[in-house]
């Protein structure tokens, strides 16, 4: 019987460590009790560019004047914004914004050649 054996290059570390569903809500208060819920932890709260924002464990709550974050699918919470900025440069992906700092790390919005736009957040 023979064996196969597969040479084929190691891929890198990821640069991804989490990744943050978004979801906008009228009223962050009366929606963090079903999220603190459902994630078993409590809501951590912060305010950034006029937004309420709360981290309840894999969910981002955003209330307030939105409008201006709604066309990003998703927080990715990342080890190095370098890696991201790599990557993006070689797919063809292009800086919509940053980066620059934010309340949680340095941060940059991209948007991906398919079109898909992303907040990436670099974590200490």
């Amino acid at each position: 019987m023979e064996q196969s054996t597969d040479e084929s290059p190691a891929r890198p570390r990821s640069p991804i460590v989490n990744v943050l569903v978004r979801v906008f809500v009228d009223d962050l208060d009366a929606a963090l009790p079903l999220y603190e819920s459902l994630a078993g932890t409590e809501a951590e709260r912060f305010t950034f560019r006029g937004v309420q924002l709360a981290r309840v464990g894999p969910f981002l709550l955003l209330a307030g004047d939105t409008a201006a974050y709604r066309d990003r699918s998703a927080t990715i919470e990342v080890r190095d914004l370098d890696e991201v900025l790599r990557a993006l440069a070689e797919a063809g992906g292009e800086v919509v914004e940053g980066p620059t700092p934010g309340p949680k790390g340095a941060r940059l919005i991209a948007r991906h050649p398919d079109g898909a736009v992303f907040e990436y957040i670099e974590i200490a």
